[in-house]
């Protein structure tokens, strides 16, 4: 019989919506954790460190082993995980007795599933056999977007309706993604991107020069996207004195909506355009918004900064993925998992150099965004990196 490939890419887009309200759904939280379980606020701000450390150990342990254990078991035990801790922070945190510990625990289970499938999705459906899989990988983790956008606006509009304690039985809603995806990947064809034995070791690819570009081009991915994207709630509060609430919807999902736009329309006609033209151009207009958001003395620009920059960075990190598997086709699992851990430690670096010029400049965001700019610099100079090297082994 012949195989139904659309499921697996269904199975994958609810892989990334399950990443998505891992990732978001908690931060929600944070000042209710505070309140109703006495957790200060310096031990809330551990949460997030938890959840990418977490996610980092994860991706470097699958390029060593996800090959042996196998990919329907790896991808069907992330979607346990991530249903497990949703589920578990229902529950837990009431039945320890310290309720931090039980947060924690939770956000562990879950950042283990939100970790595999990060590293896995992605050869998933490079393995299948699409047509224009730039385009179908950029679709692909616009559902990333997409699922984070809803997740805040779901949450938001449920508070709303129900009162906000009623999170725990949310928590169980949106466990039953992850749950009811268990069936999809059971079931959904998978395929492998080279045959067992073929794929090249995490040392014979430490070996290629082009990893180590791919690699920066990952770091700085991650941390074009995410440096913007942290900051963009903040920006807008004390830019234009908007409230918390107005300020997550004026920023984040602001930004999260124009890079998922960015990764569709690739994704419908990604075939037409040169992926690194596409991308160069993407890293000038992200240097551009950095710029303008770091420069204006008009607040209104400066988010119009913000938001822009989601479309840029939109087609990086899927484009990297992209460019790498096409050029290094032995790659495998390992090449996918080191992108990925490349892309967190971007994501989780960026945010916090920001941050740091931020507060060395008395608080100053903006001279925190001009530090940003190093990042789409270095993706730009990465990418002509690449693109010189593709042009000598042409030759």
């Amino acid at each position: 019989m012949q195989k139904n490939y659309r499921k697996t890419l269904i199975a994958c887009y609810l892989g990334f919506i399950t990443q998505a309200i891992t990732a978001n759904f908690l931060p929600l939280l944070f000042l209710t954790f505070h309140t109703d379980y006495q957790i200060s606020l310096g031990k809330i701000a551990l949460i997030p460190t938890a959840f990418f450390l977490t996610q980092l150990i994860v991706d470097a342990l699958c390029a060593r082993y996800v090959d042996r254990i196998g990919y329907r078991r790896a991808i069907v035990a992330s979607q346990i995980g991530a249903g497990a801790g949703l589920i578990g922070l229902a529950v837990l945190p009431d039945l320890m007795p310290d309720p931090f510990v039980g947060v924690i625990l939770c956000v562990i289970i879950y950042a283990i599933g939100s970790g595999l499938i990060e590293v896995l999705c992605s050869p998933i459906v490079e393995a299948c056999p699409f047509d224009h899989k730039e385009s179908v990988m950029s679709l692909l983790h616009s559902f990333y977007c997409w699922g984070s956008v809803g997740v805040v606006l779901l949450s938001t509009l449920f508070f709303a309706v129900f009162g906000i304690g009623s999170w725990r039985i949310l928590a169980c809603i949106w466990a039953l993604v992850p749950l009811y995806n268990i069936f999809n990947f059971a079931v959904c064809p998978i395929e492998h991107l080279v045959e067992d034995g073929k794929g090249l070791s995490i040392g014979q690819l430490c070996r290629v020069p082009l990893f180590w570009v791919a690699l920066l081009l990952m770091v700085c991915s991650g941390a074009s996207e995410l440096a913007m994207a942290q900051w963009a709630s903040a920006y807008a509060e004390s830019a234009l004195g908007l409230s918390k609430t107005m300020g997550d919807l004026a920023g984040p999902c602001m930004f999260g909506i124009t890079m998922g736009l960015s990764r569709v329309i690739y994704g419908k006609y990604g075939e037409k355009v040169d992926l690194t033209a596409y991308m160069l151009g993407s890293g000038a207009l992200c240097l551009m918004c950095y710029v303008l958001a770091s420069m204006t003395a008009n607040p209104v620009w400066g988010l119009v900064g913000c938001i822009v920059c989601g479309f840029s960075v939109g087609i990086m990190w899927p484009g990297t993925i992209s460019i790498s598997s096409a050029r290094m086709p032995l790659g495998g699992t390992a090449l996918f998992a080191l992108l990925a851990m490349a892309g967190d430690l971007g994501g989780a670096f960026g945010p916090s150099l920001v941050g740091y010029a931020t507060q060395l400049a008395g608080d100053n965001l903006r001279m925190g965004m001009r530090v940003g700019c190093i990042f789409p610099i270095g993706l730009i100079i990465g990418l002509l990196v690449m693109k010189r090297m593709a042009k000598k082994k042409a030759d």
